[in-house]
């Protein structure tokens, strides 16, 4: 008998979740939000908890799926009338740089970091800051980029340029705080980056948030100030 109504409560479970997710809407599967992917573990787990416990029947599995299901309706249907009950929900992106300079501010209130940041470009296909005119952080926890002019994507074959040597970045102050290990690896010394950064009007290692070196494009820097 268990293995029957197990049986039952699974058929039931797996259409009635199909349902709710096509009248829900296909958000609730690519999580474009915190909140759609919470209310997607919550769907997950009340169908789940309810399989397996023996004293709860189809009845109370459709109850509570068909409660959860119309609240995450209601939600989107909200979402989709009123704007501003959408940037409470789905929340609304974050502009991490502006204007090629990495809004720290930002970067706090999301709870993010520069190490995180660099990242996240780098999964994008940005190894470089110096790239990067607007960044913006989305509410599912992507990043859009919109690059500098001049790092916008062209094929050589476009120009009949011949193919040069790429140089991967290298970040050498983070935070106030100078990565020898990285300056000394490149077959610097303190002298020199102390001339790089004076050429820019900076005299203090702690005055720097970010300080990325580029071979053939010289040192990208930006303050705290």
């Amino acid at each position: 008998m268990k293995i029957m109504y197990l049986t039952i409560e699974l058929i039931v479970g797996f259409f009635f979740l199909f349902i709710i997710v096509k009248v829900v809407g296909r958000k609730i599967i690519s999580q474009i939000s915190p909140f759609t992917f919470i209310a997607a573990i919550v769907l997950g787990e009340l169908l789940g908890n309810a399989l397996y416990d023996h004293k709860i029947g189809v009845f109370y599995i459709l109850y509570s799926m068909t409660i959860w299901g119309g609240l995450l309706f209601v939600v989107e249907i909200l979402s989709q009338k009123f704007l501003s009950f959408r940037g409470v929900v789905e929340g609304k992106p974050s502009a991490l740089i502006k204007n090629g300079i990495v809004d720290r501010e930002a970067l706090r209130k999301n709870r993010m970091n520069i190490n995180q940041l660099q990242s996240l470009l780098r999964q994008s296909e940005t190894f470089s800051m110096r790239e990067v005119a607007f960044c913006y952080l989305e509410a599912n926890g992507s990043i859009s980029i919109l690059k500098k002019s001049k790092y916008q994507k062209t094929t050589q074959e476009d120009f009949n340029m011949p193919s040069k040597v790429v140089f991967v970045p290298v970040t050498l102050i983070r935070d106030g705080e100078v990565l020898w290990d990285e300056i000394f690896d490149l077959g610097f010394d303190e002298s020199w980056l102390k001339s790089q950064l004076i050429t820019q009007q900076i005299t203090d290692y702690k005055d720097v948030f970010i300080a990325e070196w580029l071979q053939g494009d010289g040192l990208f820097v930006q303050t705290f100030k």
